[in-house]
């Protein structure tokens, strides 16, 4: 049975396909082979323990306690193709390390290059999240690992043939074993599994924001303190809606974002029967490395931060479509912010970009398929106007 399992090993490294042992950074490996996230905000407390509060404030609840090796299979798996219909598109396709996992795009484009109906969020820190996409609609990282892949829209494929694509392939099978100790047979299950490991890993909270919250004032200019100032003031209230450390309250509001020209009412969380409430709300998202992710709102109709800034700005209800009563959240009002304090409040978001921890792409993947061709472009530019 040793000799086996060295044997095993010693193939499996010199393919070049063996999974780490290792927890990514800001993990710490325990006894039983987990990974847990250690902070520095680990040492501050919360209101009810729900993250929500100044700069000294407790994270909530993150979702950990995967294996190294479902992390690092989850990696593999993210990166791969082979999860698509036609094995062009990878999950990274539409979450792009380099543009803070997201496209650059106001739709995200599916498998067969059907055109979606929202922009692609941001994965930063989805292990803190409890709820998925911009309606809200998925409970857990696995139903939303998941969607995606059997979704017409996006990459199109079946639980059938990404199961026989895996079982077929030379190197997955024996991942899985590794990651999934006893496994005879690949399931959906595991995949969403890795897949969700993988996206907890994605941490960022090494911004310079948070060297200057853990008491380092020199880590912002004077320009991004005017704007953080704003931001948090009763006046702009952007910080009650995207509340420190993760700069999301994790509801979902109402706040009239226009949809591009064109482009039909997007009822967001209250397009399902019982919700008419929620008509045209989305999940707040994180601002954590904003300035990588334009264009913004749930469907890219803003270019730059500080259109984006400039929306909340122009008075409540202002981009309302004829016909629609929507009950906006009552922290959308009319601010007035000037021009300077639009900049200063766009300064501020820049300094929440925080990439110190992105994972490394793979330079291989086990089905032999090249990386999709949007990996391979040049490197984006930011949100912020320049």
């Amino acid at each position: 049975m040793i000799v086996t399992a060295l044997l095993f090993s010693a193939l499996t490294l010199a393919d070049g396909f063996s999974l780490s042992t290792h927890c990514p950074p800001s993990f710490e490996l325990t006894a039983d082979n987990r990974c847990t996230l250690v902070t520095r905000y680990d040492a501050y407390d919360s209101l009810q323990n729900k993250g929500v509060g100044g700069t000294r404030t407790a994270l909530p609840a993150h979702r950990d306690g995967f294996s190294p090796q479902q992390i690092d299979l989850g990696r593999y798996l993210f990166f791969d193709p082979l999860l698509s219909a036609n094995h062009k598109q990878a999950c990274a396709s539409c979450h792009q390390p380099a543009r803070g996992f997201t496209d650059g795009k106001a739709l995200s484009t599916g498998t067969y290059g059907d055109i979606g109906t929202r922009s692609a969020p941001s994965l930063w820190n989805v292990g803190f999240l409890k709820k998925l996409f911009w309606d809200a609609r998925a409970g857990s990282l696995e139903q939303q690992a998941l969607i995606p892949i059997v979704a017409p829209h996006e990459m199109a494929n079946s639980p059938a043939q990404l199961l026989a694509d895996l079982q077929a392939n030379a190197y997955y099978p024996a991942l899985f074993r590794q990651a999934f100790a006893g496994t005879d047979q690949i399931d959906m299950t595991q995949v969403a599994t890795a897949l969700s490991a993988f996206q907890s890993s994605l941490i960022s909270l090494n911004s310079r924001y948070d060297h200057y919250a853990h008491g380092y004032h020199q880590a912002l200019t004077k320009q991004e303190i005017k704007g953080m100032n704003v931001f948090r003031s009763f006046v702009a209230r952007c910080a009650e809606c995207h509340t420190p450390p993760l700069f999301t309250n994790q509801q979902i509001a109402v706040i009239g974002t226009p949809e591009p020209d064109g482009m039909a009412f997007d009822a967001g969380a209250g397009a399902e029967p019982g919700h008419q409430k929620l008509r045209g709300g989305f999940k707040v998202p994180t601002l954590r490395n904003i300035a990588l992710t334009a264009p913004y709102m749930h469907s890219g109709r803003f270019a730059s931060l500080e259109e984006a800034t400039e929306f909340y700005t122009k008075g409540r209800g202002h981009a309302v479509p004829a016909g629609e009563n929507l009950l906006l959240h009552w922290h959308i009002w009319e601010p007035k912010l000037t021009a300077e304090e639009i900049s200063q409040i766009a300064a501020f978001l820049g300094s929440l970009t925080d990439q110190s921890l992105l994972p490394a792409t793979p330079a291989r993947l086990p089905s032999g398929l090249a990386l999709p061709d949007e990996l391979q472009q040049p490197e984006p530019k930011t949100g912020v106007t320049e």
